[in-house]
């Protein structure tokens, strides 16, 4: 009795007798034991391939159980039902199920490769729209015969952080308690305004505080790669390394230059609350907040300039998002470009900065950085920095690489700096020797000893300067050889000559606490001792005539004087080495020293169409801001109604009426009350019902004059005039665009209904109010008069 079948295979042979294949299929001998497998259609066959592929221990599982499936096995009546002709089988067919996994795969390969025409469809389409893209993608190949320079100059983002490093030496408690006494000395950390308490804004530079405004993604900053012929006009020599290096630069928004433009007008005024209004229209003006940071730091109150520095940082980096990566060691940054110098001299101010603290890993990461955007002419001399930090943070290995890569140079390009050729280098590079042949554990230190020797020979004048500063003695006959004169000033030298006495000056000052150890001490002066008779024979020096050649190039004196000019505090005694000329030329802090080869700067050309930020706001941007502040509609109309009723307010708020309303609901009670009698004092209508005029009996208010005056903030009635209007619509768009993201929390009706109240006597109270209005209308009822 043939073995009885189930419901699903008897649907199976079904399907196949009712497509009307009777032909049977040859059935080979040797197959008795492997059955032509049954091919399913419609859902069947789902099932069944789960069925055939559930592992290699799928038969051995299907082949215990039950007499049934081994019956099944020697039923050979469904292999003669199977059909012979492939085309009269095809509708029933399923060969994706026979070879799953190799199907699956090609099936995959077909799609990617679908997928893939795509993307090149894509692609070709967005380089014919922007051939620029293009031109940078291309270029990445001639950046390959730096690669070993690139690998160098790639800056490690884990160590970019300055409180990880007080970590790793003070303990987390020591850093938090730090920070919490700093707090609750500053009075604790202000709210501004916009800022959304839930979202957190991120930082590679930087850790953004909570009491930072919410800043946009590019708030008024944005970069692009230069173009072919911008490269060719900034880099003439095409053999220069420099040719094959992408290029970028920031670019200003309207907004960001009318800021700009406001901004050279409050330094020109000397006034540093003028400044500060700046930064209440755009709070994340670079230039701004690097003068600021400058002030406070004559001041010394390094804690809010190292803020303000920190927030020029962030403010650039956001500029940079979606562009390239600044961390990766292959972009440069243009500094002829004045839209780029203030990222050059934050990232300068932050790496002194953390000197002064203590952070000396992170100092050299930020310095590795800083000198990553420019490398060839170091326009602020980060050079001199790393000479000093890489060998303090135990970063010598990196500056023996940097070395070696520009000491195996050949051809020495025009205005193109070589770190081996300076004198701080000379002599770091014999102290990373001998750190490494100590930490090796070798007794011998002829390497680290012939460096010395080399450095000596080529920069003398370091020596009695660094033998006075770690207090080593030498030889009377040394101390009165010609080399080793002591120049306190350029005066009688040329150019080269005065920038060699000024950068060994500048070593022995930063760097003779790494020569203080009793071994260094020793070391040092038993090498002076011996190249006494090799010094009275040397005629010249390579190593020396290089570096003179090297800075007979102004643009790179101009970069050693910029780097004094930055660190003047602490380095004025080098100021006589800089010529005079240089020293009376018109410069901001924020902008020191501008390069000679500069392609664009602060000028009437370039603040051309720039958008006034102290003009009158537009009306519709008002509404819409004041509507996302006050959702009801008629507190909204008697707010306004008593905004437009006190001109005064107008002409002290440049914000409007938005601005209004955040003052009031952040301000005091005692604050808020002793204002508003302010107000009413001083005259123009003062404070009261629309309408309203001035003081009891019309009498004039005396102190009319000292209101101040904050030009150039015209009065709020300005909107009304005609080209302000024309102004207003061609700009309303890109005004749009740029509100469209900021943050307004709405105020509390409690805190509106309660401003309303302070104005006009009670007069915003609604049906609706708050518990003191339903109390106020109990004792009504109670019959109180």
């Amino acid at each position: 009795m043939p073995a009885r079948i189930n419901k699903r295979q008897q649907r199976e042979q079904e399907e196949l007798l009712a497509l009307g294949n009777q032909t049977a299929a040859a059935v080979d001998t040797d197959s008795e034991e492997e059955p032509a497998p049954i091919v399913p259609s419609g859902f069947a066959a789902l099932s069944t391939a789960e069925d055939d592929h559930d592992g290699p221990n799928s038969d051995d599982e299907t082949s215990k159980p039950t007499k049934a499936k081994k019956a099944k096995k020697k039923k050979k009546p469904a292999a003669s039902d199977a059909p012979a002709n492939p085309q009269q089988a095809k509708p029933a067919e399923v060969p994706k199920l026979q070879q799953p996994k190799s199907l699956k795969k090609g099936k995959g390969k077909e799609k990617k490769k679908d997928g893939l025409d795509d993307l090149d469809t894509a692609l070709a389409e967005l380089s014919q729209k922007y051939p620029e893209l293009q031109s940078v993608a291309t270029s990445s190949s001639s950046t390959t015969r730096n690669a070993s320079l690139v690998s160098l100059l790639s800056v490690s983002v884990s160590n970019l952080d300055a409180e990880a490093e007080m970590r790793k030496f003070f303990g987390a408690r020591a850093v938090i308690a730090a920070k919490s006494s700093e707090t609750s000395s500053s009075g604790g950390p202000k709210k501004r305004r916009g800022v959304a308490p839930t979202q957190a804004q991120r930082s590679q530079l930087t850790r953004p505080h909570p009491s930072w405004s919410m800043i946009k993604q590019r708030e008024g900053l944005s970069s692009r790669p230069l173009t072919d012929e911008e490269v060719q006009q900034k880099i003439a020599d095409r053999n220069s390394p420099a040719a094959g290096d992408k290029w970028w630069t920031v670019e200003y928004s309207k907004r960001y230059k009318g800021a700009t433009k406001t901004f050279m007008q409050a330094v020109s005024s000397a006034d540093p609350e003028a400044l500060r209004g700046v930064l209440q229209k755009l709070p994340w003006h670079g230039d701004t907040l690097l003068q600021l940071a400058e002030v406070y730091c004559h001041q010394e109150d390094y804690s809010q300039a190292v803020e303000y520095v920190d927030r020029a940082l962030f403010s650039y980096e956001r500029a940079f998002l979606g562009s390239y990566s600044f961390t990766n060691g292959l972009n440069r940054l243009d500094f002829n470009r004045v839209e780029n110098r203030p990222f050059f001299l934050a990232l300068h101010r932050q790496v002194t900065d953390l000197q002064r603290r203590g952070c000396i890993r992170t100092a050299f990461e930020f310095g590795r950085l800083l000198y990553s955007l420019e490398p060839w002419t170091d326009p602020h001399g980060v050079l001199f920095h790393l000479d000093f930090v890489s060998i303090k943070s135990g970063m010598g290995q990196w500056f023996l690489d940097v070395y070696s890569e520009f000491a195996c140079a050949k051809t020495a390009f025009e205005d193109h700096l070589n770190p081996s050729a300076l004198p701080g280098w000379a002599y770091a590079r014999a102290l990373a020797l001998f750190a490494r042949e100590k930490a090796g554990g070798g007794q011998s230190i002829g390497s680290s000893t012939d460096a010395l020797k080399q450095a000596m020979l080529a920069f003398p004048e370091v020596v009695p300067l660094l033998a006075d500063k770690c207090d080593i003695s030498l030889s009377p006959e040394l101390r009165e050889h010609r080399a080793f004169r002591i120049q306190t000033d350029g005066i009688g030298l040329s150019p080269a000559q005065s920038i060699l006495h000024l950068l060994s000056h500048l070593y022995a000052q930063r760097s003779a606490p790494l020569w203080k150890s009793a071994s260094h001490m020793k070391w040092f002066e038993n090498t002076a001792n011996e190249i006494r008779s090799s010094l009275n024979a040397q005629r010249s020096n390579p190593t020396r005539e290089r570096f003179l050649q090297m800075y007979a190039s102004t643009t790179l004196r101009y970069s050693v004087y910029r780097h004094i000019l930055v660190l003047e505090q602490s380095f004025r005694n080098l100021t006589p080495f800089i010529p005079r000329s240089v020293l009376l030329a018109k410069q901001l802090a924020c902008d020191p020293l501008p390069p000679l080869t500069a392609s664009s700067e602060y000028n009437d050309a370039f603040f051309a169409g720039a958008e006034e930020i102290f003009s009158v706001r537009p009306r519709r941007r008002d509404a819409r801001a004041l509507e996302r502040l006050i959702p009801d509609a008629g507190i909204r109309a008697q707010i306004e109604a008593l905004f437009n009723a006190n001109p005064g307010l107008a002409r002290q708020l440049p914000g409007g009426v938005v601005q209004f309303v955040q003052m009031m609901a952040e301000m005091p009670e005692e604050a808020l009350n002793d204002m508003m009698l302010d107000f009413a004092m001083a005259g123009e209508g003062g404070v009261g019902v629309p309408g309203g005029g001035g003081m009891p009996g019309g009498l004039p208010v005396e102190g009319d004059d000292d209101e101040p005056d904050l030009e150039p903030m015209p009065p709020r009635g300005a909107a009304e005039v005609a080209p302000a209007l024309a102004d207003e619509d061609q700009s309303q768009e890109e005004d749009e665009d740029e509100d469209e993201d900021e943050y307004i929390a709405p105020m509390p009706i409690r805190v509106v209904r309660n401003l309303l109240n302070r104005f006009w006597g009670g007069g915003a109270a609604t049906a609706d109010g708050d518990e003191s209005d339903s109390d106020a209308e109990e004792r009504d009822h109670d019959g109180v008069d």
